[in-house]
């Protein structure tokens, strides 16, 4: 069976990879910038932005503290991720990516379960 991941917004529809990325701007455009995807394996990926650089999570599971992915030696911090219950966090650019690569990221771990060859990330187990 081939992993399928869904928007954890209440609706149990997949996305394919091809279309999540205009799931992201949308959600994004409706000023949405936390994002979790759920797949059938019971992992789940977050994507949060300030829509220049985001924060990008994979998790195993409940509980797990996962991985996420890196801009090593990026200088300073960003803020203005917003997340769904209003908390609004900062980060440090070497914990985030350009949204641009996030978006690639994700495209390509829910089109083939993994993180993508050419993005640095780290494990927080």
């Amino acid at each position: 069976m081939t992993e399928a991941w869904a928007i954890a917004d209440g609706s149990t529809a997949p996305v394919a990879s091809e279309a999540v990325l205009a799931a992201l701007r949308s959600r994004i455009g409706k000023g949405r910038l936390e994002t979790w995807l759920t797949s059938s394996y019971g992992r789940s990926l977050a994507f949060v932005t300030n829509t220049e650089r985001a924060m990008v999570m994979l998790l195993d599971g409940e509980g797990d503290p996962g991985e996420h992915a890196v801009h090593p030696g990026a200088p300073g911090s960003s803020e203005g991720f917003v997340l769904a219950n209003g908390q609004h966090d900062e980060y440090p650019d070497e914990d985030t990516v350009p949204i641009g690569d996030a978006f690639r990221i994700v495209e390509h771990i829910v089109g083939k379960g993994s993180w993508p060859p050419y993005a640095r990330w780290v494990s927080d187990r």
